[in-house]
C-alpha cells in the first residue's frame, strides 16, 4: 500500500523505503487501491492474495538491489 499510494500521487519511489512497522491508510483505502492496480476486473481473493504477494516479492527485491538503490546517482533514476 504505501508504494503504490505514492505512485497514484506521482510522489518520487527513489529515494522511498518500506517500514513495516508504519501504518498508512485504512482497511478500504488499501484495498481500493488493490483492486485499481490488480489489473484484473472483478479480481477473486486469490488474485488480490497473488498479486500482493508478487509485488511484495518484486519491491524486496528492488529494495535490495544496488541498481535501484539512490547510491547510483542520476544513471538509473526511475529504474
Amino acid at each position: 500500500y504505501q508504494y503504490l499510494s505514492r505512485y497514484k500521487r506521482e510522489e518520487d519511489l527513489d529515494h522511498f523505503l518500506f517500514i513495516p512497522e508504519r501504518t498508512e491508510g485504512t482497511e478500504k483505502e488499501c484495498l481500493k487501491l488493490l483492486l485499481e492496480y490488480c489489473g484484473r476486473h472483478n479480481p477473486s481473493w486469490t488474485e488480490l492474495s497473488n498479486f500482493t504477494h508478487f509485488l511484495n516479492f518484486q519491491l524486496s527485491k528492488c529494495e535490495k538491489s544496488f541498481f535501484c538503490s539512490p547510491a547510483v546517482g542520476e544513471d538509473f533514476q526511475g529504474f
